[in-house]
C-alpha cells in the first residue's frame, strides 16, 4: 500500500504551523481523477456545490459534514479541502448563489403589480421565500453558523453578494412605494429574510417533534405557516413605516 502526502500543506485553524495531511491512494472513490486544468477545477467545483445542495435540502444544512459532501462526489475529504477551505464556505457559495436567484425572482414578480400595495407587496416576498425552503435555511445558519469558520475573505466576498442584491431589491420596492425611505426599504428585505429564516426554522422540526405537535392540541400552535406568518407581518411593518413616512396623508391598502 502507497502512502501519499497531499501538497500543498493544509493550515489547521487552530494550529500555527503547517501540517501535511497525508492519505493512502485507495480512499478516493472509484474513478477518482485530480482536477489539473483550469476547467476542470471549476467542474469539480460546481459537483461539490451541487452534492452538498442535494444533501443540504434532503436533511437540512445543519445536519450535512464535510466527509458525506465528499462521499457524494466520489472523493477523499483532504481532497475535497484543495476546492473549499471548510464546510461553511461550500454553504455560504449556495447562500449566495441563491440570494442571486431569489433576488431576480422577487424583482420580477414585484414589477407585474398592477397595484402595488403593502399587501401586494409583503405577498409577493412571503410567498417567494415561502417557495424557496433551502434558501430560508440557509438564510437562518448564515449567521449563526456558517460565518464562523472561514477566512475573513470568504466572508467578505460573501456578503458583497447579498450587499448588491439588497440595493437592487430597494430600489424596485421604492419605485413600487414610492414613500418608502431607503434606509425603511433596507429594513423591509431585512426583516423578510429573517422572518423567513427563524419560522422556516419552526416549521420543520424533526419527524417525531412534527408528530408531537400535530397530535397534541395544546401546541397546535408550534406548526407554522411560514407564507402567512411572514405576509401578515410584512403587510402590517409596511403599513407602520408608510404611516411615519414624511407627509403620509394615509396608508395605502
Amino acid at each position: 500500500m502507497n502512502q501519499i502526502c497531499s501538497i500543498p500543506l493544509v493550515q489547521h485553524r487552530f494550529l500555527i504551523s503547517a501540517t501535511p495531511v497525508c492519505y493512502f491512494d485507495e480512499v478516493q472513490g472509484p474513478g477518482f481523477q485530480r482536477a489539473r486544468s483550469t476547467e476542470a477545477k471549476h467542474l469539480r467545483e460546481v459537483a461539490i456545490l451541487d452534492a452538498a445542495r442535494r444533501l443540504g435540502a434532503e436533511r437540512g444544512i445543519r445536519q450535512v459534514t464535510l466527509t458525506e459532501i465528499a462521499q457524494e462526489v466520489g472523493m477523499h475529504k483532504s481532497a475535497l479541502l484543495r476546492y473549499f477551505e471548510t464546510r461553511e464556505e461550500i454553504f455560504l457559495r449556495l447562500t449566495a448563489e441563491a440570494w442571486r436567484e431569489w433576488s431576480g425572482a422577487l424583482r420580477a414578480e414585484l414589477e407585474m403589480l398592477t397595484s402595488p400595495s403593502p399587501a401586494a407587496v409583503a405577498a409577493v416576498f412571503a410567498g417567494t421565500l415561502a417557495s424557496r425552503g433551502s434558501f430560508c435555511d440557509l438564510l437562518a445558519q448564515a449567521p449563526l453558523n456558517l460565518e464562523r469558520n472561514v477566512s475573513v475573505e470568504v466572508v467578505r466576498a460573501f456578503k458583497l453578494v447579498p450587499l448588491g442584491e439588497v440595493d437592487a431589491i430597494a430600489l424596485m420596492v421604492r419605485s413600487l412605494l414610492p414613500t418608502l425611505s431607503g434606509p425603511d426599504a433596507v429594513d423591509l428585505i431585512a426583516s423578510a429574510t429573517s422572518l423567513s429564516g427563524a419560522f422556516w426554522q419552526m416549521a420543520t422540526p424533526g419527524p417525531e417533534i412534527a408528530a408531537l405537535y400535530r397530535n397534541d392540541p395544546r401546541l397546535s400552535h408550534a406548526v407554522v405557516d411560514v407564507e402567512l406568518c411572514v405576509q401578515r407581518l410584512l403587510t402590517a411593518l409596511i403599513h407602520g413605516m408608510l404611516a411615519q413616512a414624511p407627509g403620509a396623508a394615509s396608508v395605502v391598502h
